[in-house]
């Protein structure tokens, strides 16, 4: 067998465009001549055209190896459940499997259905062991690693009206209407061009999500700028500028009132201003990383600044947008201006050296190929950025939805979190492949000086601020210990002004956790007697001495906006001033411009 290093190279992109054909996908589960009779996928391992036969074939092509004696200990295993599982399918006994796609009756009811089950469920258990036992670069074994779980989440007999027992008593208990609809949910998404995760008619934007009151106080060609109604007796002086990712719409933090992050900062005697980004068209086809950097946050930095009459702004960044946020202080810090009285960066990578899942999208080939279609003018459609993210949980966010929607004839519930995500927006392409390349494949935004943005170069260590850093511990787009890295980039000298805090669940539910429904938990350090004065410098160190502490850390970061919030004031009178005049009405246009 050849080793990594003798064998030809060949790109893990290249092996996983291999399962783009159905049939490739279907000989990996042949069942050959020879193999154990009646036992679909349960071929002779080794022979061609079964699970060990192609796996090593291809394992070739990549240039991946596989030491001999792992192979024969995973061909033993996997033979010797096989045998057991045959056996005990001739017997009559009843099959035992933990998975929740089959957790309803119908899967156990039918001996095939559940031997069906019973024998995928093996053959991916052997296919992922296959995978995580190649030899080959951490690199392109991740890449191996997720093209496998692609192919083994698309194989389930859930997925498959044949073979789908749920699916099939579905139409016999409505006597053939679940098909009917069925296919009129699978002709409308083809029209759409996506799967629906949501009942879309049940929400709109400015009626019953993105509904805290504010005003549009200024706009331009990258986005409009939100200011909200204060509610409170007085506010706080300094004000809170609000920067989301600009690969979604905003009101991912104003959703509907009782989960509304912009609701709960407003309540907290905050003047918040949000950016709201405008979704790009052919008429931003040439917008680049500078401009979103100068003309989108520093110019909304500078019209907080003036319509509040503060020197200072508290400056929040979510995602990307906390990245573009990040940089533009650093610009401005460059030129020997200080604007923000802090920083907080949820979910935010300045430090891309590890970037999670999403690695498996980016290399040199992936990120030259963008290059050259719409690096120099073109748009990026949110369409595909939408089908990147579904396919990191295509179980949750594309299967789950064929099986009820397709096969089972279902409108999907109302749910004003995947409404938003289905929300897609597009980036102009020079913007993003920049982007790309400069941080997730070379990592040049934490070099000191690396890269050169609006005109001078790049120092996160000159942002002369508190920050407040917060990750989530099941992230799988930025994992939380890469948020943490943040905490050595910024404030090298005064690591007593960092602040991180780490909440419970993923990239969005994490976030968005209201403090009224006290869910879940979040977790903080706060030091002891015996811990350095700086803190810990690892995430690993720094979860180790953490505190849990039950429901959600919103309060966490209300108090650290309260403390570099400057005194109490009363609030403004009105949205604007002379100079910037209200617009029109949040949640304004552009908000509300469609992607699809």
């Amino acid at each position: 067998m050849n080793t990594p290093d003798a064998a030809p190279q060949m790109s893990a992109a290249s092996w996983m465009s291999q399962f783009a054909d159905p049939n490739a996908w279907q000989a990996w589960m042949k069942m050959p001549e020879g193999g154990l009779p009646g036992m679909p996928g349960m071929g002779a391992l080794g022979a061609a055209g079964t699970p060990a036969g192609l796996a090593t074939s291809l394992l070739g092509e990549v240039g991946a190896g596989l030491a001999p004696a792992k192979l024969e200990a995973l061909r033993d295993d996997y033979l010797q459940k096989a045998g057991r599982l045959w056996q005990d399918m001739m017997s009559g006994k009843a099959l035992e499997f933990h998975d929740k796609r089959f957790a309803a009756q119908e899967w156990r009811a039918n001996p095939l259905s559940a031997f069906s089950v019973a024998s995928y469920l093996l053959n991916s258990e052997f296919l992922m062991a296959l995978a995580e036992a190649v030899e080959v670069a951490p690199r392109e074994k991740q890449k191996i690693r997720f093209a496998v779980q692609q192919m083994v989440d698309a194989l389930s007999p859930a997925n498959f009206l044949a073979t789908n027992p749920e699916a099939q008593q579905k139409i016999i208990e409505t006597k053939g209407e679940s098909l009917s609809k069925g296919l009129q949910n699978m002709l409308a998404d083809m029209q759409k061009g996506r799967i629906s995760q949501s009942d879309e008619s049940a929400f709109e934007v400015g009626r019953n999500v993105g509904v805290t009151a504010g005003t549009v106080v200024f706009e331009n060609n990258l986005f409009q700028l939100l200011q909200y109604t204060p509610v409170t007796p007085t506010v706080h002086a300094v004000p809170l500028l609000m920067v989301p990712p600009c690969i979604n719409k905003y009101y991912i933090l104003d959703l509907q009132p009782e989960n509304s992050l912009v609701r709960y900062m407003v309540e907290q005697g905050n003047t918040v201003f949000m950016v709201s980004w405008r979704n790009a068209d052919q008429g931003m086809a040439q917008v680049t990383w500078d401009d979103y950097v100068e003309q989108g946050a520093i110019e909304a930095i500078n019209v907080v600044r003036a319509i509040s009459g503060q020197d200072k702004v508290n400056v929040f960044g979510f995602c990307v947008g906390g990245t573009i946020a990040a940089t533009a202080l650093a610009v401005e810090a460059a030129r020997g201006r200080q604007p923000a009285a802090s920083l907080s960066l949820f979910t935010t990578l300045l430090d891309f050296a590890d970037t999670g899942v999403l690695d498996v999208f980016v290399d040199e080939t992936q990120v030259a190929m963008r290059e050259q279609k719409i690096g120099r003018g073109g748009l990026l459609p949110g369409r595909d950025l939408a089908t990147t993210f579904s396919s990191l949980r295509p179980n949750d966010l594309v299967w789950n939805y064929v099986q009820q929607n397709y096969l089972k004839g279902k409108t999907p519930p109302a749910f004003d979190l995947l409404f938003w995500n289905a929300d897609s927006t597009n980036l102009p392409g020079p913007m993003y492949c920049w982007y790309m390349r400069n941080t997730y494949l070379e990592n040049k935004l934490k070099v000191p000086g690396a890269l050169t943005v609006a005109g001078v170069p790049v120092d996160l260590r000159l942002i002369d601020c508190p920050t407040f850093i917060y990750g989530s511990r099941e992230d799988h787009i930025v994992p939380w210990d890469a948020a943490f890295a943040s905490m050595n980039l910024l404030n090298p000298k005064k690591p007593k002004a960092n602040r991180f805090v780490l909440g419970a669940s993923g990239h969005i539910a994490g976030v968005i956790n209201p403090a009224a429904k006290n869910k879940r938990s979040h977790w903080v350090w706060e030091g002891g007697a015996n811990a350095k004065a700086a803190g810990p410098k690892t995430a690993d160190e720094w979860l180790a001495g953490a505190s849990e502490k039950k429901g959600s850390w919103w309060p966490e970061w209300a108090k650290f906006l309260a403390e570099n919030g400057g005194g109490e004031v009363a609030p403004p009178a009105a949205p604007g001033n002379e100079s910037y005049r209200p617009i029109e009405a949040a949640p304004g246009r552009y908000v509300k411009a469609r992607g699809d």
